[in-house]
């Protein structure tokens, strides 16, 4: 099915959305890497559910939010963007930055949700590990370091097989300014998230992959044990991209979760 690209004006930033799908909505929140557009997994998901993607302010094709300090300013806004594009209550998944965009929102608003799904959320600091410094490595340090193995990714070559275009590196700096306005101090995680996660009733899916270099798997079990109705399903072989290096396996894994709703 073919995907259509929408502008949402919320709060008066012009927001950039990719949409499409049957059935109940599905917000899907992207990570630091920005929005990637319609891919595998969305493409399945999206034969049951219509998928929302919308880039997050300051990122990709969205408007700027120069008054956004925080990832609970983004959740904020993101509960605004649900109102304004009439979703009612949607399903809500996200990764990485997105996923921690996603836990912020449920402890804000768990009534404006239904069910949530967390793919390698930032958020909680590790008890033991570290998360790395997305800043100090250069964007071609980080492709190699966000999989596990690019030979086993389906859209390796369309996602990351070309040499960038100018545009590309522009946006890219860009992206990474607004992610180090979001998450930088304190460096990706919020202390006080933990304390308000338990009111977080939603059921929810943690989804982590084993060999996550950028996000330990420890904090899947953080989340996990943080929230009263989650689960936790770690892939083997598997890096910080669990949709885009196990397309099919993770659209199963979503759809068998979302399935289970009234």
């Amino acid at each position: 099915m073919q995907p259509r690209e929408e502008r949402i004006s919320v709060g008066g930033i012009d927001v950039h959305a990719w949409v499409g799908g049957r059935g109940a909505p599905l917000l899907v929140l992207h990570g630091a890497g920005a929005n990637r557009g319609w891919l595998q997994w969305i493409e399945r998901v999206a034969e049951h559910y219509t998928v929302w993607a919308p880039t997050h302010p300051g990122f990709g094709a969205s408007g700027d939010a120069e008054w956004m300090e925080g990832v609970d300013d983004l959740a904020r806004f993101h509960l605004w963007l649900i109102e304004a594009a009439g979703l009612g209550r949607p399903h809500v998944l996200g990764h990485s930055i997105g996923g921690w965009t996603a836990a912020e929102m449920a402890t804000m608003s768990p009534g404006s949700i239904g069910r949530l799904v967390l793919v390698a959320p930032t958020g909680l600091k590790p008890e033991t590990g570290e998360i790395l410094d997305v800043f100090f490595h250069s964007d071609a340090q980080l492709r190699d370091l966000i999989v596990h193995d690019p030979a086993t990714v389906p859209e390796w070559p369309q996602l990351f097989g070309r040499p960038p275009a100018p545009a590309d590196l522009e946006m890219a700096d860009r992206n990474r300014e607004m992610t180090a306005r979001l998450a930088w101090k304190p460096y990706m995680h919020n202390p006080r998230l933990a304390q308000f996660l338990p009111r977080v009733t939603n059921p929810t899916l943690i989804v982590w992959g084993r060999e996550d270099r950028i996000v330990p798997v420890e904090c899947g079990e953080q989340y996990r044990r943080a929230l009263p109705d989650a689960t936790l399903t770690v892939l083997e072989r598997c890096g910080h991209l669990p949709p885009i290096e196990h397309p099919e396996a993770f659209a199963r894994l979503v759809l068998d979760f979302l399935g289970g709703a009234a």
